[in-house]
């Protein structure tokens, strides 16, 4: 293991806090002009530092802005009453997510794919815009924007920085974009050989899982959001290009992935994938996917890829205290460019 694989874990002794909304964070609802009959659900901490710093927290699929609210909690706590104070905050409910609406541009096309990840990087540069004039009193282009995504939001993230300026970004576990999670061996092959399987693996228990997956992770398989992901490979289909930013205007970047062995537990867990499946096959490809954001800035602002020790997919729901610590790095950064 080099020093870029090496277990990222807290570097204070903070207890992690419990999902309590402190008053510094308030609970906004508003429609964007572009999709006016539906609204946005979003949850806002006014900073108190000088800096125009924004930090956005972009939601998984099966998670929503309540997730990050132990993060923003941490940042107000270690930060509040210093020199420089704690960043401006957002985090929110994409359409058909937590207490947002439904959105309305998927109205009479095809259910579960009527909005990709690029019109959901489109509708967070309207709400920003938005949110940066009444919450901030500034234009857009004025923030520096740091934005903190798990899993499909770091998809969104990227898609977003393509068009936008991005001052930095921290990937916790990224979708392998490019990936319809078909990464085990195929049994039909004529080059399988089911001696290479681990041991605790039999071709019957590998045909059941790969069903499964297929069943739930596939880029045709609709969820509850309506986010579709049929286009995802197209739009995002490397892991280390088209590189983030402009050049002289690269963004910082830190990529942390699950730990393997809380992934393998927590995916026998709650799928009944044998640990030998996770840590010989899908850990190594996500890892070697995550190597490869890692080469989306020039190499002195990047960080990463490591392991979020004691963590599995959502990093921030498993480890609050990793992603505070990591985004105040980030933010610091940010301010002493």
């Amino acid at each position: 293991m080099d020093d870029m694989d090496l277990p990222i874990q807290s570097n204070t002794a903070e207890p992690q806090p419990a999902i309590a909304i402190p008053k510094e964070i308030i609970s906004y609802h508003i429609a964007l002009a572009h999709k006016p009959t539906a609204s946005i659900h979003y949850s806002f901490a006014r900073g108190r530092g000088k800096d125009p710093i924004l930090v956005v927290f972009l939601n998984g699929l099966m998670t929503d802005k309540v997730t990050w609210i132990p993060v923003m909690a941490g940042i107000i706590r270690r930060r509040v009453g210093t020199t420089t104070g704690f960043p401006s905050m957002l985090a929110y409910d994409r359409y058909g997510q937590g207490m947002s609406d439904r959105d309305p541009a998927d109205h009479g096309k095809e259910q579960g794919h009527g909005h990709d990840c690029k019109d959901a990087a489109d509708d967070l540069h309207l709400l920003l815009e938005k949110v940066a004039r009444e919450q901030m009193g500034i234009e857009v282009g004025q923030l520096h924007l740091v934005l903190v995504a798990n899993s499909i939001g770091c998809a969104i993230a990227r898609l977003y920085t393509h068009s936008h300026p991005v001052a930095a970004l921290l990937f916790l576990d990224s979708i392998m974009a490019n990936s319809n999670f078909d990464f085990w061996p195929d049994p039909d092959d004529p080059n399988f050989d089911k001696d290479e399987l681990p041991s605790d693996v039999s071709v019957e228990v590998l045909r059941e899982q790969r069903a499964k997956f297929a069943v739930i992770f596939h880029p045709n398989t609709i969820n509850k959001e309506g986010l579709s992901r049929r286009s995802l490979a197209k739009l995002l289909p490397y892991s280390d290009r088209p590189m983030l930013g402009k050049e002289g205007k690269r963004p910082f970047l830190t990529v942390l992935g699950h730990d393997f062995e809380t992934f393998a537990d927590e995916s026998l867990r709650t799928m009944g994938t044998p640990i030998g499946l996770s840590m010989k096959y899908s850990n190594p490809v996500w890892h070697k996917y995550n190597q490869g954001l890692a080469l989306l800035t020039n190499e002195k602002l990047s960080k990463g890829p490591a392991q979020a020790k004691g963590c599995g997919h959502f990093i921030q729901r498993d480890g609050p205290v990793i992603v505070v610590d990591e985004t105040l790095d980030l933010v610091d950064k940010v301010r002493t460019r």
